[in-house]
């Protein structure tokens, strides 16, 4: 088992390897502009996993899959070559989701700005329902009417310890 940082180094070797072997050794007119976004080596360095984007319509990149599959061998020979390993690993091709993903990301964000701005539209117009100002606000009083909001509260209080006793 290899250490992961040795692993992450051989890793971005093949990618460069596979990279330049596509852009200047290839001589494949089904090649399309593809770009090698990453590559993944397993923890036994037996095992590449090589991600590659295409610039282009779905027959572009159906063919550019075409193109990488049939030439596999030679781009591993390549990379055996290149990376000086006792053992060369073998090479998977895997189209990357990520532009797909970011469009998808891209069209969310531009629906959201649309309905916000339908939001900021009506509510530019709007009128608060009931009163302006729905919150209460304390009352000012002085100090001699909490002198009289005690005394009120004593009488009242009188009244109701004679209304018991009447009962």
């Amino acid at each position: 088992m290899a250490d992961p940082a040795r692993a992450r180094k051989i890793a971005d070797r093949i990618k460069v390897i596979v990279a330049e072997y596509l852009e200047f050794r290839v001589k494949d007119e089904r090649l399309g502009f593809v770009t090698i976004t990453d590559a993944r080596v397993t923890g036994d360095l037996q095992h590449a996993s090589v991600f590659y984007t295409v610039f282009g319509s779905t027959e572009e990149r159906q063919a550019t899959a075409e193109a990488l599959e049939s030439n596999k061998g030679r781009i591993r020979s390549a990379v055996g070559k290149g990376i000086g390993i006792r053992l060369t690993p073998s090479i998977e091709f895997i189209a990357d989701a990520l532009p797909e993903g970011a469009a998808h990301l891209e069209d969310l964000v531009a629906q959201t700005r649309a309905r916000d701005e339908e939001l900021a539209r009506a509510a530019a117009n709007a009128q608060p329902a009931g009163d302006p100002d729905p919150y209460r606000k304390p009352v000012d009083r002085a100090d001699d009417d909490v002198d009289t909001d005690a005394d009120s509260r004593a009488d009242s209080h009188a009244e109701a310890g004679a209304d018991l006793e009447a009962r």
